[in-house]
């Protein structure tokens, strides 16, 4: 069986003002900002193979099957199994059967229209977070695609009935229209109550938006372009997946075994899917898009060695897209669903050497990501610009509301969980209500470690701790990482469409246990 290390108390501060408390929780304790985040270490039950032997994947570019009116592709949701573990099959559930999923690569205002199959088990639905999406197809979690084989144990784990849910029975298309900036987006799962078993089991993948502006800059490309999903995953001793829900089958009971309700740490390193996977590289630019696809894990990224003079993080763009100019880094501090859009010079290194990805949040077999081979000289025809984008200045003063919100710790139907300004999810229960066209500041206080996600706009992050905000905190966001006893003041336009959408923690667990709330566009 898989084992556990003992059980970890999560109370933090919650504006400086105070400990939290609630019910069926130890006793408080502050969680440093350097650490992994919130949650707690399940061990595999099997050896651990050593790292830097398997070869990274990329996963496969989908080609549409029309492009006449829109870009239409095909997606089949299904259970399938993996050789993630050398000589071990892994029982996954994946787009088209893989993990990652495919890749979908966009043009900029080009519409892709997504049909989705449902052929698992389990209700399904299709979340594209960061796009700038209608209402109809953003993925709103009641919103559920229905087994094809049927379904009869309701529609949402805790019972909740809402009278606006779009069933669909066994397929449905996402419309996306895309009128957006080029960026790194992903899709996954995002069904009520158990968006974090079924992201760990595989449903997951990249979307990349791309446009005039962005292939204007002369950027690395290609073969010297590389998605990487990180995420952590734990193992049985069968070499499943280790996950602790209470329903393991994923149909009626939402939420994980008490010792889990911070959130689940696994100790293997995934990229792209692999376990500490190597990858050559000629001494050349290379672009890496980093997702943290993990479900509570944050991560600090630095390579080891670091080139001559530092900075080996050039980044060129976060969560909605590129920056208006370059920003060096040293390292790379990574909550769960944020993404760095970043070059990294391997010219800088002699060839021959061996460029290890490292956490410095992680500890064993946590400390490592992956490595990088500096195999061969080569041409490099790339550049990195001193102006990228032009980014319109979205000032405080054109702000017409304020808004603030909690996020800590509570009860939920009599049971230790997550909420918003101290109310738990429901569907009937609106926290803001935005007009089309408004500019609002959102004030988020944490108690403890919240990666807070908002559907459908991007945001700039105005402060953090009421000072300026930090290094990390530059370009269009639209996850922002929450420190314990942290304040952070986030501006948003609320344009586009109409409609209802959430904003909650992107902390897996956390999400399943009510710490959602809804926002409608008006």
């Amino acid at each position: 069986m898989s084992r556990k290390l003992p059980r970890r108390t999560f109370f933090g501060l919650a504006g400086g003002a105070g400990v939290l408390v609630a019910a069926g929780i130890a006793a408080p304790r502050l969680i440093a900002q350097g650490s992994p985040g919130t949650g707690e270490l399940l061990r595999s039950g099997l050896p651990l193979p050593p790292p830097f032997q398997v070869p990274l994947p990329i996963p496969p570019v989908l080609r549409p099957q029309r492009t006449a009116d829109a870009d239409h592709y095909t997606i089949t949701q299904r259970a399938s199994t993996a050789e993630i573990l050398p000589g071990v099959r892994t029982p996954i559930w994946g787009y088209d059967g893989i993990f990652p999923g495919p890749t979908i690569e966009s043009r900029r205002d080009r519409t892709v229209v997504a049909h989705h199959r449902n052929e698992l088990p389990v209700p399904t639905v299709v979340h594209l977070h960061g796009g700038h999406t209608p209402a109809e197809s953003d993925g709103y979690p009641t919103d559920l695609v229905l087994p094809k084989s049927g379904w009869d144990a309701g529609h949402t784990g805790h019972g909740m009935v809402d009278a606006r849910a779009r069933i669909s029975d066994g397929e449905r298309d996402y419309v996306f229209p895309l009128r957006q900036r080029a960026a790194t987006l992903w899709y996954h799962d995002h069904r009520m109550d158990f968006t974090g078993p079924a992201v760990y089991r595989g449903l997951a993948g990249f979307h990349l938006i791309r446009d005039g502006e962005e292939d204007a800059l002369g950027l690395p490309s290609g073969e010297r372009e590389l998605p990487l999903m990180i995420a952590d995953r734990s193992f049985d001793e069968h070499g499943a997946f280790a996950y602790p829900s209470l329903d393991r089958t994923l149909r009626t009971t939402p939420g994980v075994e008490s010792a889990y309700v911070e959130g689940v740490f696994g100790d293997v390193i995934l990229v792209n899917g692999a376990p500490w996977p190597v990858h050559e590289v000629a001494a050349v630019r290379h672009r890496l898009r980093f997702l943290n696809g993990s479900n509570a894990r944050r991560y600090d990224l630095v390579l080891d060695p670091p080139p001559p003079g530092g900075g080996g993080f050039v980044q060129i763009g976060a969560d909605q897209g590129l920056l208006d100019a370059p920003r060096a880094h040293d390292h790379l501090p990574i909550a769960p669903a944020e993404r760095y859009d970043v070059v990294v010079d391997f010219g800088r290194y002699p060839v021959g050497t061996e460029v290890t990805l490292v956490n410095r949040l992680g500890t064993g077999s946590t400390a490592q990501v992956m490595r990088f081979v500096v195999a061969r000289r080569a041409l490099d025809e790339s550049r990195v610009p001193a102006k990228l984008a032009e980014i319109p200045p979205l000032p405080r003063e054109q702000a017409t509301t304020t808004r603030d919100f909690s996020f800590r710790a509570g009860t939920v139907h009599g049971r230790a969980g997550w909420v918003i300004g101290g109310e738990p999810f429901s569907p009937d229960l609106m926290s803001a209500s935005p007009r089309l066209g408004d500019t609002e500041i959102w004030r988020f206080v944490a108690d403890i470690h919240h990666p807070v996600h908002l559907h459908l706009v991007g945001f700039r992050i105005l402060s953090r701790g009421g000072h300026e905000p930090g290094p990390f905190d530059g370009g269009v966001k639209d996850t922002v990482d929450l420190a314990p006893g942290e304040s952070v003041e986030v501006i948003a336009r609320f344009d586009g469409y109409r409609g209802r959408y959430v904003f909650h923690c992107h902390n897996a667990e956390h999400e399943d246990m009510a710490m959602m709330a809804n926002f409608e566009v008006l």
